[in-house]
């Protein structure tokens, strides 16, 4: 029979070991070594079958071993050390608290998603690990943050493997009493309770639970209470599952509820409102819709005059390099769930407005909503502005308004211990945080070769244990009996070159781009002098038949026993598995389509452990491949038959890794040490290393977005929000105008018949500007080179300078440089101008001569 309900009951701690409840209860642990190793040695045995932990571990260990522990006076100590270790990261200033008042107090960070450890399993893929890290590395710079996501009762899927290699997904169900989060309480001790309105009356009602990150709390919205409905309580059931309504509710609960939640822990505990929201991805559009709902009936502000406030302070980032990876609902959906909710149904309707009439468009509301807005990699920063330019008509891609900040790892979750003990991301420049311009890693210079890849082959034997120990779990899970498992035993070898590929299975990522050639990768992997071995793990959303059809045909190849020992692909990809692999892996493959790889921050994980990419230029790696740090796989730019393209890519990768890679890997000197791939290793170490950390990814979203967006913020909120009631209606005024707007004339002098490079180029421009002033706008002078169809590429702008008003004629001059030889052109353009603004393209309007 089964259980109504579950729960987890603990021995209670004796006196002396009360602080392990603190301890635990602070997800610090999950990247703090001393602190796990406190948590093992309560039970190491228990500890190992916990998995490493702490909840379970505390949670299942002995009233006798507690009571034993509470006399040992030397773990007694070492548990006051830790405590006392704790608080002092908490409390001790840091980088953040350096930068003054113009820094924002509080910071509201908005995810689906976020992956913090596997004992909190509210993540997918790499945006919530992203999500995770930036909370992590947030904590460790002391930037006041507080996340903002749901609590889903199932996670997302644990994942298994049927007989046959198809993959099956199991939703264990999570009481929340045994996760290490607090449900919060208001000061008479009641639960707190979240409410959004629902169509017909109804009301979706939500608790919210606090897991702290470090300095970092993150509130977790959960549906299954009580208060509920049936079907209300099954709103954060599971993550990325159910139907459009489904998805609809969970966001509305994100962003709306998630808003309420916020503001209630800020009443609750003090801390300050959040100046700056933060949306990672579409999803959390709706916290902007509820902050302007807000400020209409508060502060009686229009819909028009609520949004400028509001896209002050917001900062959206996408991570979507795919039209078909943004979330669209039926605006009929949209307007049955926001019928009376309390801001004008026209107005949102207008923010997630596409070129399909009948879909509302999460990303496009987020950019409509955001002031300031990313994407996750240089490249992608590209993509984005071209897959988004239909929204700044007029402008030329480059001027899109989407910048880039290139994501990062956080190095002390994902470096093994002991590369971080030996001094691998030391610099004697001090702490890369604070250092302006290139960091290097050069402690690892001091690490001879031999103790470096004896480090390396030290990890890469974990790893081959930790594939063993899997091989078998998973063999017996498919239905091998105890007598078909020997081979597990022996298989896989510690001084092979190991490769790994680990994700999730989207088609674009290519999972079984290397068996484009069965027979060649299987001589590859069976290679009497130099073998590879490949450890291959990734999840298929439920719903995507195609992913895992691609999944079965790897599980297909890898069951043969021919070379079962070499190539396996293993099932439950999470935080737990990955680490392993990202310290044992001597090369991290990576063959996504260019350019639909937004990121890719896995290899990112690999290079601080001294793994060598082996990628498709697309994302970071496009960024900061440079020769030494692995090995770019040739792109087939340009090619447009698939099947083609996928030939002559996967033919690329053997001929890398039977040229290169392996040769350099098994080039070993009278020592067995492989001198020229130790030193690509340290290079890595070196020169990767500092750039990939996600302390630098957050302080580059503090000095870029988050600082920026609290000083817009307070301008619009000042004089009881006259700023943004005065920007409202000078937007109305100009765009009623805009249509008039025109470059009437323009007129070059100076540079003579033959123009040489060093002389000038005087431009003079009549614009007529009825019913605005040139106050209103900015005029500009754009040049640059030019092609046989009259475009302008690497185009310069500069201000043109007004001379003087005839009614609504207006001259404006500037000169020009020649700087450079060949074709040039040059044009004049005007653009809406005001202090208030974060870019001039901002209005999405543009005249041109």
């Amino acid at each position: 029979m089964r259980a109504l309900r579950r729960f987890t009951v603990r021995a209670a701690l004796p006196e002396a070991l009360a602080p392990l409840s603190q301890l635990v209860m602070n997800l610090r642990w999950s990247w703090h070594a001393e602190t796990r190793d406190l948590f093992e040695a309560l039970d190491p045995a228990l500890w190992q079958k916990c998995g490493g932990d702490p909840v379970k571990t505390l949670g299942e260990v002995s009233a006798e071993r507690l009571a034993q522990l509470a006399k040992d006076r030397r773990f007694v100590r070492r548990l006051q050390d830790a405590v006392d270790d704790l608080e002092e990261y908490l409390t001790t200033p840091r980088w953040y608290q350096s930068l003054g008042t113009e820094a924002p107090a509080s910071i509201a960070y908005f995810s689906a998603e976020f992956g913090i450890t596997e004992v909190l399993p509210q993540y997918s893929g790499g945006l919530g690990i992203l999500a995770g890290d930036h909370l992590k590395a947030a904590s460790d710079l002391g930037v006041p943050l507080i996340g903002v996501g749901l609590l889903y009762r199932a996670g997302y899927f644990a994942q298994g493997l049927s007989a046959d290699g198809w993959q099956l997904e199991h939703y264990p169900s999570m009481d929340p009493h045994g996760l290490p989060v607090k449900l919060l309480r208001g000061p008479d001790g009641s639960a707190a309770v979240i409410t959004v309105p629902l169509p017909e009356g109804r009301t979706l009602h939500a608790h919210v639970w606090r897991a702290q990150v470090g300095r970092v709390s993150l509130l977790l919205l959960d549906s299954d209470i009580e208060e509920n409905a049936p079907a209300e309580r099954l709103v954060t059931d599971r993550l990325y599952g159910g139907d459009e309504d489904h998805r609809l509710r969970q966001e509305m609960l994100l962003g709306i509820g998630g808003v309420r939640a916020l503001r209630t822990y800020c009443g609750f505990t003090g801390t300050p409102m959040p100046e700056v929201f933060h949306a990672n991805e579409g999803h959390a559009g709706f916290q902007g819709i509820e902050r302007i709902r807000e400020l209409t009936e508060a502060h009686s502000l229009s819909f028009p005059e609520a949004l400028q406030a509001v896209r002050a302070g917001t900062v959206f980032t996408t991570h979507t390099p795919v039209p078909a990876g943004i979330d669209r609902f039926p605006k009929a959906l949209i307007e049955r769930y926001f019928a009376g909710f309390g801001v004008p149904m026209h107005d949102l309707l207008v923010l997630g407005a596409e070129e399909d009439p009948a879909k509302f468009n999460m990303a496009h509301m987020g950019l409509r909503l955001g002031q300031r807005a990313n994407g996750v990699s240089r490249l992608h920063g590209h993509v984005s502005r071209g897959m988004f330019s239909g929204l700044w008509p007029g402008f030329d891609e480059s001027d899109v308004p989407i910048g880039s900040i290139t994501n990062g790892v956080h190095a002390p979750t994902w470096t093994a211990r002991e590369l971080v003990e030996m001094g691998t991301q030391t610099s004697t420049q001090g702490d890369p945080v604070a250092v302006d311009g290139p960091v290097h890693f050069d402690g690892v210079d001091k690490i001879p070769a031999d103790v470096l890849w004896s480090v390396r082959r030290a990890l890469r034997g974990r790893l081959v244990d930790e594939v063993r120990r899997r091989l078998r779990d998973t063999a017996l899970s498919r239905g091998a009996t105890e007598a078909e498992v020997g081979w597990t035993e022996t298989a896989f070898d510690p001084d092979v070159l190991t490769i790994g590929f680990a994700r999730r299975v989207p088609s674009y990522k290519r999972l079984t781009l290397m068996l484009r050639d069965p027979e060649r990768l299987k001589a590859l992997l069976l290679d009497p002098e130099r073998p590879i071995q490949l450890v291959i793990a990734g999840k298929s959303h439920p719903a995507d038949d195609g992913g895992k059809k691609l999944i079965q045909q790897m599980v297909e190849f890898a069951d043969d026993p021919e070379i079962r020992h070499r190539i396996a692909f293993l099932p439950g990809y999470d935080i737990g598995m990955a680490r392993y692999l990202y310290w044992g892996c001597d090369v991290w493959l990576n063959n996504p389509l260019r350019p639909l790889e937004a990121c890719g921050t896995s290899g990112m994980k690999a290079a601080l452990n001294g793994g060598l990419n082996l990628s498709i230029r697309d994302g970071w790696w496009d960024e900061w491949f440079d020769g030494q740090n692995g090995w770019a796989i040739p792109t087939a730019d340009g090619v447009s038959d698939a099947d083609r393209r996928d030939e002559v890519e996967a033919r690329a990768i053997y001929e890398l890794i039977e040229n290169q890679v392996q040769p350099r890997f098994y080039e070993r000197d009278r020592d067995g040490v492989p001198g020229r791939w130790v030193e690509m290793v340290r290079h890595t170490l070196r020169e990767t290393g500092p750039k990939v950390l996600a302390t630098r990814m957050v302080r580059d979203y503090v000095q870029a977005l988050y600082v920026p967006a609290a000083a817009s913020a307070r301008v619009m909120a000042g004089d009881g929000y006259a700023p943004a009631r005065e920007e409202a209606a000078w937007r109305s005024h100009l765009l009623s105008n805009w249509q008039a707007v025109r470059v009437a004339h323009v007129e070059a002098t100076g540079a003579g018949d033959t123009p040489e490079i060093g002389s000038t180029l005087a431009l003079r421009a009549e614009v007529e500007l009825p019913g605005l002033t040139p106050a209103d706008v900015e005029v500009q002078a754009a040049y640059g080179r030019v092609d046989d169809a009259d475009g302008l590429h690497d185009v310069t702008s500069v201000p043109m300078t007004h001379e003087h008003t005839d009614g609504s004629r207006h001259w404006f001059a500037a000169t020009v440089p020649l700087e450079r030889t060949g074709a040039f052109g040059y044009t004049v353009r005007v653009l809406p101008h005001s202090e208030r603004m974060a870019d001039p393209a901002e209005l999405g309007v543009v005249s041109s001569a």
